[in-house]
Formats: C-alpha cells, sequence, structure tokens
C-alpha cells in the first residue's frame, strides 16, 4: 500500500494514474488533429463545422478537405462526451482493481485513437472507417462495471 494524500493506495494505483494521464495527451493530440484539418479545409473560427453553405459552394478536393475536417471534429466531441465518465471510472475502479482497471484504460485509449484515425480515412465516405476502434465500448463497460462493483463492495 501506498499512502497518497491521506489514502492507502495499491502501489499498482500509479499505473492507473498512469492511464488517466494518458487521456490528456489524447486529447492534445485530438485538438492538434483538428486544427491541421481545420486548416486544410479553410474553416476559420469560430465555426465549429463545416456546414451546408460551406459544402454546396467547395470544389470538390475543397469538399472532400470540409468532410474530413468535420470527420476529425466529430471524433474529437466523441471522444470529449466519453471522456469524464471513463476518467472517473477508471480512477475509482482502480483503487481495488487497479491492474485490470489500468489495461482496459489502456485499451480504451488504443481504440479511441482507431476510432478518431479510422473516422478520418479518406478512402471512407461515411465515416465508417471509425468502426475499427468501436472495441472502446468494451473497456468502457467493463469499467463501469468494475466501478459498480467497487461500491457494492464497499457497502456490502
Amino acid at each position: 500500500m501506498t499512502s497518497v494524500l491521506g489514502l492507502a493506495l495499491p502501489k499498482e494505483y500509479g499505473y492507473v494514474i498512469i492511464a488517466t494521464a494518458g487521456t490528456f495527451f489524447l486529447s492534445l493530440w485530438h485538438g492538434a488533429r483538428v486544427g491541421s484539418f481545420r486548416k486544410a479545409a479553410g474553416i476559420t473560427y469560430p465555426k465549429a463545422f463545416a456546414d451546408s453553405g460551406d459544402l454546396s459552394s467547395a470544389e470538390p478536393e475543397k469538399k472532400k478537405a470540409m468532410y474530413l475536417f468535420n470527420c476529425a471534429q466529430r471524433a474529437h466531441s466523441n471522444y470529449l462526451e466519453h471522456l469524464s465518465s471513463v476518467s472517473v471510472a477508471l480512477l475509482v475502479a482502480g483503487i481495488e482493481y487497479p491492474i485490470a482497471s489500468s489495461i482496459m484504460g489502456a485499451g480504451w485509449l488504443v481504440c479511441r485513437t482507431l476510432y478518431a484515425v479510422g473516422y478520418t480515412r479518406a478512402d471512407k465516405t461515411k465515416g465508417e472507417g471509425r468502426l475499427m476502434g468501436l472495441p472502446f465500448a468494451l473497456f468502457e463497460i467493463g469499467l463501469f462495471g468494475l466501478t459498480s462493483w467497487t461500491g457494492i463492495k464497499m457497502v456490502l
């Protein structure tokens, strides 16, 4: 056991913290990717997405760049939609199950990376490339289950 801020935590909890820190870096990576796709599409701030007006007046090559920007932006938004609950689940489940939680956290990070890269594949026209990262949901559900079980064990 290790004591941090007066809490007794298993030594392996460090892996949980490392996995959680990985979510910060993945978020920065997402933002940088969106920025590069934004530049290529010529979409200026504060617009969040290329809209139908942008797309209707664009040349085919620029249309493709706008589509990929929208995909990158959507992948980033989806990541942010899941980030808070996964981070909390990782930190809580890691108290009781540090190794399993950190492995699930690492799996989630890998799948979220595949999701973003797949979503922005130029050879996919309906965003179906994101499906290669969809197993993130299994890791997420696993973390939610471990978090729930940690709470149940505490009250029993």
